[in-house]
């Protein structure tokens, strides 16, 4: 299972990747081997400002739909539009071209409340 050290988690399976005030958001390699083939990402919330833990989207997979959960608080300014064609590359990439949303995050204190690869770890059992 892939973990990369560079990113922060959340317990409900997301990465992110903080650069200056952005975040860039997908789920983790785990996620995606527990969801199974993902046939669909749905993100209706670009343009729009949420609080952490608040739903920003969906990814469905042949077998169930998941909830994607907001890791910062913040307003969403980018969504991965080639997962509109080929949702597979959060399966094949999930922490490259399978990434989901960017983030222009509001409050970098909530940052220290995410999940290091190590916490993240340990969450999983890997």
């Amino acid at each position: 299972m892939n973990i990369p050290s560079d990113l922060k988690y959340t317990k409900d399976h997301e990465w992110v990747r903080i650069e200056g005030d952005t975040a860039t958001v997908g789920i983790t390699d785990f996620a995606q081997s527990e969801l199974g083939d993902i046939v669909y990402v749905e993100v209706e919330t670009l343009d729009e400002t949420l609080d952490k833990e608040e739903v920003f989207g969906t990814v469905e997979a042949v077998k169930t739909v998941s909830d994607l959960f907001l890791p910062l608080s913040g307003e969403i300014i980018a969504f991965n539009e080639v997962l509109e064609d080929e949702p597979e590359k959060v399966n094949t990439d999930p922490y490259g071209e399978g990434w989901m949303i960017k983030i222009k995050f509001s409050d970098a204190a909530e940052i220290e409340e995410l999940l290091s690869d190590s916490a993240y770890k340990e969450l999983v059992g890997a």
